[in-house]
């Protein structure tokens, strides 16, 4: 009866530095390693900034119910925008229009000394204000009435107007009334509040006075995204 072989056991060799799949392993690791320290690196390089939380226009008190916080990557221009590191300036009005979501610049706030636009409440015509929200872009026109000795009449019990004039360009928009219409005088309006640079304020107020027609015209592709 022949015997049956034994098999011999498999001494375990320790890895050598010539084994691939070592080496990969410790490519895999130091790889891993590197890409860790860079993603860490590159979140370490964002700034907190102020953005506009729904839209700025000129002459505007800021408070922080009108700003969000973003965290973001600026590099060297970081000193061109207003850092969230600490609270918005005291006194801070906006001096030009910031669209939703844009950083801050810097140069876009100052004290109310420098805010050179004021809200003008206007009862503007019905039909031009029905397409306008908060934040359209309007020029405005008025038509004035027609003095006494220039014999203009016009229907019983109105006075005569004189044709459009262009009294503002570029004006913003940043309220309208509840109420759709408001019969007056002249016909039915609606009462709509734009940002009048202060040395128009005075002109236009006294238009008003005098029971000239406001109609305000939207600027084509003109929004600054104010939210209503």
């Amino acid at each position: 009866m022949s015997e049956l072989s034994t098999p011999t056991a498999q001494r375990l060799r320790r890895p050598s530095w010539r084994d691939s799949r070592l080496l990969f392993g410790v490519l895999l690791v130091l790889a891993s390693t590197a890409i860790g320290a860079w993603v860490m690196s590159r979140a370490d390089d964002r700034v907190p900034m102020y953005a506009a939380k729904s839209g700025l226009v000129a002459g505007q008190p800021l408070s922080a119910q009108d700003v969000v916080r973003v965290d973001v990557q600026l590099g060297s221009s970081a000193d061109d925008y207003v850092s969230a590191r600490s609270d918005l300036p005291p006194d801070s009005f906006a001096l030009r229009e910031v669209r939703a979501g844009e950083l801050i610049p810097r140069t876009a706030l100052g004290p109310r000394a420098q805010a050179t636009n004021q809200p003008v409440a206007l009862q503007v015509d019905a039909t031009s204000a029905s397409t306008l929200r908060a934040g359209s872009v309007v020029d405005v026109y008025v038509n004035r009435p027609v003095k006494p000795d220039t014999g203009g009449v016009g229907a019983v019990g109105s006075r005569a107007l004189a044709g459009a004039e262009l009294a503002l360009e570029g004006v913003t928009v940043v309220g309208l009334s509840e109420d759709d219409t408001v019969m007056g005088g002249l016909g039915d309006t609606r009462a709509v509040q734009v940002m009048v640079p202060q040395g128009k304020v005075q002109a236009l107020v006294g238009d008003v006075d005098l029971g000239a027609r406001i109609t305000l015209v939207a600027v084509p592709g003109a929004v600054s995204q104010k939210a209503s």
